[in-house]
C-alpha cells in the first residue's frame, strides 16, 4: 500500500498538535484564571504594583475583577487581561456608576478601558472612589 506524501504530512502535522495541546493541558497552561477569594484579590494585586498590600477586597462575582484597598486608602482596579491580571490604581480622574448590583468604573485611562463589576455592596465602594475625585 503507497500512501500519498501529503497524506503522511498532514496526519503528522495532527499528531504533533494534538501532543503539543496535551502537553500544555498537563503543565496547566493557558485557562482563563479566576478571583474567587480575597487571597486570590490580594495576590493579583501585589503581582500589579508591587509593595501594595490590601486590607480590603471585593471580586466580583464573575470572578473577572476586583477591587482592593490597602492601608493608605489607595484603591485598585484589577481586571483580567488574557490570562493573568492587570491592576491600576485609581486617581482622581476615576468614575463610578451605579446599575443596581453592578458598579462600572473607568479609570481614566484610555487603554485600561471601562471595568464592569457584581458586588455584594456596590454603594460603599461607589462612594469611597467618588470621593477621591
Amino acid at each position: 500500500m503507497d500512501i500519498p506524501p501529503l497524506l503522511l504530512q498532514t496526519l503528522g502535522s495532527l499528531l504533533a498538535i494534538l501532543v503539543l495541546a496535551g502537553l500544555a493541558v498537563l503543565l496547566k497552561l493557558g485557562g482563563a484564571p479566576s478571583l474567587a477569594s480575597g487571597e486570590d484579590v490580594r495576590r493579583a494585586a501585589a503581582e500589579a504594583v508591587d509593595g501594595f498590600e490590601a486590607i480590603e477586597c471585593a471580586a466580583s462575582r464573575d470572578g473577572t475583577a476586583a477591587l482592593a484597598r490597602d492601608a493608605e486608602g489607595r484603591i485598585m482596579l484589577i481586571k483580567r487581561h488574557g490570562n493573568r491580571f492587570a491592576g491600576r490604581i485609581l486617581t482622581g480622574r476615576a468614575r463610578a456608576r451605579r446599575h443596581g448590583e453592578a458598579l462600572e468604573i473607568d479609570c481614566g485611562e484610555r487603554l485600561y478601558g471601562t471595568v464592569v463589576l457584581v458586588l455584594d455592596d456596590p454603594a460603599s465602594w461607589q462612594a469611597r472612589i467618588d470621593a477621591m475625585g
